[in-house]
Protein backbone atom coordinates (compact mmCIF):
# COMPACT_ATOMS: atom_id res chain seq x y z
CA UNK A 1 0.00 0.00 0.00
CA UNK A 2 3.16 2.12 0.94
CA UNK A 3 4.37 2.28 -2.86
CA UNK A 4 0.79 2.97 -4.08
CA UNK A 5 0.54 5.74 -1.95
CA UNK A 6 3.59 6.99 -2.70
CA UNK A 7 2.62 6.57 -6.69
CA UNK A 8 -0.61 8.98 -6.03
CA UNK A 9 1.48 11.78 -4.19
CA UNK A 10 3.69 11.90 -7.24
CA UNK A 11 0.91 11.42 -9.86
CA UNK A 12 -1.27 14.01 -8.54
CA UNK A 13 0.88 16.72 -8.50
CA UNK A 14 2.30 16.50 -11.81
CA UNK A 15 -1.60 15.84 -12.93
CA UNK A 16 -2.94 19.52 -11.29
CA UNK A 17 0.18 21.56 -12.40
CA UNK A 18 -0.27 20.15 -16.35
CA UNK A 19 -3.74 21.60 -15.79
CA UNK A 20 -2.46 24.68 -14.56
CA UNK A 21 0.34 24.70 -16.61
CA UNK A 22 -2.62 24.51 -19.67
CA UNK A 23 -4.92 26.93 -18.14
CA UNK A 24 -2.23 29.46 -17.61
CA UNK A 25 -1.81 29.05 -21.29
CA UNK A 26 -5.53 29.64 -22.40
CA UNK A 27 -4.64 32.87 -20.82
CA UNK A 28 -1.43 34.05 -22.03
CA UNK A 29 0.31 33.47 -25.45
CA UNK A 30 3.22 31.65 -24.97
CA UNK A 31 5.80 31.13 -27.03
CA UNK A 32 5.72 27.28 -28.10
CA UNK A 33 6.26 24.06 -26.32
CA UNK A 34 9.32 24.88 -24.26
CA UNK A 35 7.45 27.57 -22.57
CA UNK A 36 4.40 25.24 -21.86
CA UNK A 37 6.67 22.78 -20.70
CA UNK A 38 8.53 25.18 -17.92
CA UNK A 39 5.20 26.48 -16.63
CA UNK A 40 3.96 23.28 -16.13
CA UNK A 41 7.06 22.48 -14.12
CA UNK A 42 6.84 25.47 -11.67
CA UNK A 43 3.68 25.20 -10.93
CA UNK A 44 4.06 21.53 -10.19
CA UNK A 45 6.62 21.91 -8.02
CA UNK A 46 4.81 24.80 -6.30
CA UNK A 47 1.68 22.87 -5.97
CA UNK A 48 4.03 20.13 -4.11
CA UNK A 49 6.00 22.08 -2.22
CA UNK A 50 3.27 24.48 -0.58
CA UNK A 51 1.04 21.10 0.06
CA UNK A 52 3.77 19.10 1.26
CA UNK A 53 5.00 22.31 4.00
CA UNK A 54 1.18 22.67 4.84
CA UNK A 55 1.17 19.03 5.88
CA UNK A 56 3.89 19.44 7.75
CA UNK A 57 3.28 22.44 9.07
CA UNK A 58 -0.36 20.89 10.19
CA UNK A 59 1.15 17.78 11.72
CA UNK A 60 3.86 19.71 13.95
CA UNK A 61 0.84 22.27 15.38
CA UNK A 62 -1.46 19.07 16.10
CA UNK A 63 -4.30 20.21 13.13
CA UNK A 64 -4.86 16.15 11.86
CA UNK A 65 -7.73 17.78 9.92
CA UNK A 66 -5.28 20.82 7.77
CA UNK A 67 -2.68 17.22 7.34
CA UNK A 68 -5.38 15.09 5.89
CA UNK A 69 -6.38 17.38 3.60
CA UNK A 70 -3.47 18.79 2.28
CA UNK A 71 -2.19 15.26 2.26
CA UNK A 72 -5.43 14.63 0.36
CA UNK A 73 -4.75 16.97 -2.16
CA UNK A 74 -1.13 15.48 -2.77
CA UNK A 75 -2.75 12.31 -3.81
CA UNK A 76 -3.23 9.91 -0.63
CA UNK A 77 -4.11 11.45 3.00
CA UNK A 78 -0.57 10.90 4.69
CA UNK A 79 2.80 10.19 3.31
CA UNK A 80 4.12 6.91 2.96
CA UNK A 81 6.27 4.91 5.04
CA UNK A 82 8.54 2.65 4.08
CA UNK A 83 10.15 0.20 6.19
CA UNK A 84 13.61 0.51 7.72
CA UNK A 85 16.09 -1.58 5.28
CA UNK A 86 17.83 -4.99 6.90
CA UNK A 87 20.97 -3.67 8.71
CA UNK A 88 19.83 -0.56 8.32
CA UNK A 89 21.52 2.25 11.05
CA UNK A 90 19.70 5.12 12.48
CA UNK A 91 21.55 8.51 11.87
CA UNK A 92 23.37 9.04 15.13
CA UNK A 93 22.39 12.21 16.75
CA UNK A 94 25.06 14.79 17.89
CA UNK A 95 26.14 14.81 21.56
CA UNK A 96 25.02 18.31 22.57
CA UNK A 97 27.78 20.48 24.58
CA UNK A 98 27.57 21.27 28.10
CA UNK A 99 26.25 24.50 27.39
CA UNK A 100 23.16 23.21 25.10
CA UNK A 101 22.09 20.51 27.52
CA UNK A 102 21.91 23.06 30.20
CA UNK A 103 19.46 25.10 27.73
CA UNK A 104 22.06 28.41 27.90
CA UNK A 105 23.81 27.36 24.40
CA UNK A 106 22.41 29.11 21.21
Amino acid sequence: MDLFASFMRTVVPIVVGLLLGLAARAGFDLDGETATAAVTAALTAAYYAVFRLLEEAAGRIGWDWLRKLAGVLLGWARPPRYPRAAGATPTPTPTPTPAEAEGTGS
